[in-house]
């Protein structure tokens, strides 16, 4: 029993660090952070679109940042660690947060979510599906509205490795949207042999 309190006590803690770190550095277009526990002590990793926001000049902010984090949260020995999310369309949880972003600034929910269906196809992913809960536009009831383009499985290994999850909340004056995005970045290996298979037939016959 001892054990597990250990690590629900842990979990709880986590979740704190992570909304900590979502409220402070939402300009920066974050994503999400990882917590390793090392026999050094404690790597927290933060992934972010723009980095720089939360180094700041020469290290300094991030200094302050690992003060502030061992006060709050009693970690020993943390050691911040900053990665760079290079294409944010391609990153759930950004998505997700500027899709509420979008919705606060009172644009209308199938006209963003449509928006990002393309962008993230655009720029190369398999597949995304945005599911939006809440009071929508001017109902009184709460319902949902799914939108998908592309492929996303959602269930079993391809869900579990293959595509990224992301949840956001916007808050409007009905009440709270939630926001759920799935990204599939990429084919399962299976397909992708499958179809260089296929192909193989059709080009050996146009070289004959």
């Amino acid at each position: 029993m001892a054990i597990e309190k250990t690590f629900v006590k842990e979990g709880i803690k986590e979740s704190q660090v992570e909304e900590y770190l979502r409220e402070k550095f939402e300009r920066a277009g974050y994503s999400h952070t990882e917590i390793q526990r090392t026999p050094l002590g404690t790597r927290i990793i933060v992934y972010v679109h723009r980095p720089g926001l939360v180094v700041g000049r020469s290290g300094r902010r991030i200094n302050e940042l690992t003060d502030e984090v061992k006060k709050l949260f009693g970690f020993e020995n943390p050691l911040i660690d900053v990665k760079e999310v290079e294409q944010p369309f391609l990153d759930a949880n950004i998505v997700a947060r500027r899709i509420a972003h979008a919705l606060e600034r009172g644009i209308n929910f199938k006209k963003v979510a449509n928006f990002y269906l393309e962008k993230v196809i655009e720029v190369g992913a398999i597949g995304i599906s945005i599911r939006v809960a809440g009071k929508l536009a001017g109902s009184e009831r709460s319902r949902f509205q799914k939108f998908r383009a592309g492929f996303v499985a959602h269930s079993g290994e391809y869900a579990e490795s293959l595509v990224d999850k992301g949840y956001a909340r916007a808050s409007l004056k009905p009440g709270v949207v939630g926001i759920q995005v799935k990204i599939m970045k990429e084919s399962p290996r299976e397909v992708e042999l499958k179809e260089n298979v296929e192909e193989s037939p059709a080009k050996n016959k146009s070289e004959s």
